[in-house]
């Protein structure tokens, strides 16, 4: 116990975080006014985006939050960036919030049709490649219609309703999800393994939103920024983008396989027998549970689910307004109706948003130091293919350390104004427009902070029960980023 007021605030200090992790982040903030004043905003800009991707990488260790948002406050004060540029930055992904605020919450309330239906699928499929690629492939079809957060939400709601379930037996429900003390001894082994098949699934389910986010103009919000300046449509867009985007689909698809049947790079975890018996209990009870009540329930949220998708691939709506109207729906017909149910919908969400806001904050000291102006010049003065090549690795490296929206702005407003000087022709224009749009989607999946639906799966709820740290996540993605990146540099320099 702290005996003087100091001890206590550093006590305080980022709670139970390591004090070598706390004496990391109080070293960042005394440096970054030292390294302005020494060697100026360029570097301790770039400096900046390292500390910060540093507190994403101890994500399992301190939430970003608090850390994170420490180094974007004394970038603001330090004057590296305005609070009106930190504004218009949150207000040029206001979209992305609404979609937080409001479709992860609707989602929540579709849990238990989205767990009954995986369950059935989980138990009656016994190859685990088969259950890897179908995931891979159902992340990819529907993030090439609807928002890959959005469907980042249910593989994560499902993932977690899975892991409730095991663990609930696992320690005779004694003791939270997140406390192992009370596990059976000979349950131990048992919940490693099925640790390791869920972080299996849910990256395999992540990368397929990137797969079928580079698809279509809907996929991903660079996408509709790339297709207006383009005045592409639907259609047009995904032919302009097929020749790179359809062989990076099919490579994708089959890297899931291969990691499956040689188990390489933390893949190949199988569901433990034990576990599916666990499962297949689980579902046997519920079927005799289930009063009308309960069917009626499922069948209002299965009709809100395909609501869902006809809605978001109709773009009726904003995605946050029509997750919005999820949650109105669900809760009125399925009698939700006492505020503090309705809050826990909003508890994983929230925090994310907040989050986002402090990473849109570093994306604003990227924006008004013009860190990544030197990289922009100097692939516009290239030509012909090697140019377009340039744009696709430019992209990808960028976005795999900042905000793939922002990179995309970035370079296709410099690129239409080239178009507009006559420096470059309108096929090249078109050209690359495509570069841009697959080099911020494909070799993004590096890091957690090069796509959106992979940060919010790190700093969701599930991450730290089933041992998914950045560095673990990294890993989980690098031959995916290997096989995708080369076959997408490939498809820009042969088949465009």
């Amino acid at each position: 116990m702290p005996k003087t007021m100091s001890q206590a605030l550093q006590k305080n200090l980022l709670g139970n975080s390591p004090d070598w992790y706390k004496l990391t982040i109080i070293g960042f903030l005394v440096l970054n006014p030292v390294l302005l004043a020494v060697v100026g905003p360029f570097i301790t800009g770039w400096v900046l985006i390292a500390e910060f991707i540093f507190t994403l990488a101890m994500a399992l260790k301190c939430y970003p939050l608090p850390a994170g948002g420490l180094l974007a406050v004394e970038a603001v004060a330090l004057g590296m960036t305005t609070p009106d540029a930190v504004y218009n930055e949150t207000l040029h992904n206001f979209p992305v919030i609404l979609l937080l605020m409001f479709m992860v919450a609707g989602i929540y309330f579709m849990k238990d049709m989205l767990q009954y239906a995986f369950t059935k699928i989980l138990t009656k499929i016994k190859s685990k490649v088969l259950i890897s690629l179908l995931f891979c492939f159902a992340g990819a079809f529907l993030s090439a219609f609807l928002d890959a957060l959005t469907v980042t939400a249910v593989i994560m709601a499902v993932g977690y309703g899975f892991y409730e379930i095991y663990h609930r037996f696992a320690s005779s429900g004694k003791c939270s999800l997140n406390d192992d003390s009370q596990v059976k001894a000979d349950c131990i082994n048992h919940l490693s393994d099925f640790r390791g098949f869920l972080r299996n699934l849910l990256m395999h389910g992540a990368v397929g939103t990137a797969l079928g986010g580079v698809c279509t103009i809907v996929g991903e919000p660079q996408n509709l920024l790339i297709g207006h300046v383009m005045d592409w449509h639907f259609i047009e867009f995904f032919i302009k983008v097929a020749p790179v985007s359809i062989p990076v689909l099919i490579v994708g698809l089959l890297t899931c396989v291969m990691l499956e049947v040689t188990g390489i790079f933390g893949y190949g975890f199988q569901l433990p027998q034990t576990v599916r018996e666990i499962l297949e209990e689980e579902d046997r009870k519920n079927d005799e549970e289930m009063t009308l009540k309960k069917k009626a329930a499922l069948f209002i949220q299965a009709c809100a689910a395909v609501f869902l998708i006809i809605a978001l691939a109709l773009h009726l709506a904003e995605v946050g307004l029509i997750g919005l109207t999820i949650i109105v729906v669900l809760t009125a017909l399925n009698g939700v109706t006492e505020e503090h149910r309705i809050g826990h919908a909003f508890e994983e969400a929230l925090p994310f948003t907040a989050l986002l806001v402090v990473f849109f904050s570093i994306v604003a000291v990227i924006h008004t130091q013009h860190l990544f102006a030197p990289i922009i010049h100097y692939v516009l003065s290239l030509q012909g293919k090697v140019q377009l090549a340039a744009y696709y690795l430019a992209n990808g490296v960028l976005s795999m350390i900042s905000d793939n929206v922002f990179v995309a702005t970035v370079y296709i407003s410099e690129t239409q104004a080239a178009f507009q000087n006559g420096i470059i022709s309108k096929e090249q224009f078109d050209l690359l427009a495509v570069a841009i749009n697959t080099g911020t989607n494909i070799p993004s999946v590096a890091t957690p902070n090069g796509q959106a639906a992979f940060l919010f799966l790190l700093t969701s709820a599930i991450a730290p029960l089933i041992r998914l740290s950045y560095g673990e996540m990294v890993k989980l993605a690098f031959p995916y980023t290997i096989t995708m990146s080369l076959t997408g540099l490939a498809a820009v320099w042969w088949l465009l």
